[in-house]
């Protein structure tokens, strides 16, 4: 089985290009964070190739830049090409399905100047402890506000 789920920031905005045959495909990196801390107590984070395919890709160019918190969902692929007589490998996740868990507003609201190492940190709520007896959803209210921007399609 070849299955993948992360979590992380992507680390720029992403490009999206064409195949020759007109299929559109986005290429980037995905800062994932470890979940333990280095000798010296700092997180430290993996920088994940990702390609996703077709419509997809392009709601990723349309939704997502850098800073930008998702979840990824797919495979990882491998593959290797010649250059400069040197055979080079690759490894790449392959997304079957993307999710983003920030709203356009929240991504915007981060400009690539505001976005630092920081930001491609999480924190750790191991420590805090939760009561699941209580209703998951008794801070929201009687309803949830949604707006156009917080829809992904």
């Amino acid at each position: 089985m070849n299955k993948v789920v992360l979590i992380g920031r992507i680390t720029r905005d992403p490009e999206l290009r064409y195949t020759a045959s007109n299929v559109p495909n986005v290429r980037f990196t995905l800062a994932v964070n470890r979940p333990f801390e280095n000798q010296n107590g700092e997180r430290e984070a993996d920088f994940i190739n990702v390609v996703v395919w077709r419509k997809q890709a392009e709601n990723v160019k349309k939704y997502v830049s850098k800073g930008s918190l998702i979840a990824v969902e797919g495979r990882i692929q491998t593959g290797s090409y010649e250059k400069d007589g040197q055979r080079i490998y690759t490894t790449d996740v392959v997304a079957d399905n993307v999710q983003f868990l920030e709203s356009k507003l929240q991504s915007q609201n981060k400009t690539t100047d505001d976005v630092t190492p920081a930001d491609f940190a999480f924190t750790n709520d191991s420590d805090k402890t939760t009561d699941m007896s209580e209703e998951v959803f008794a801070d929201f209210g009687d309803s949830i506000e949604i707006s156009d921007d917080d829809i992904a399609f």
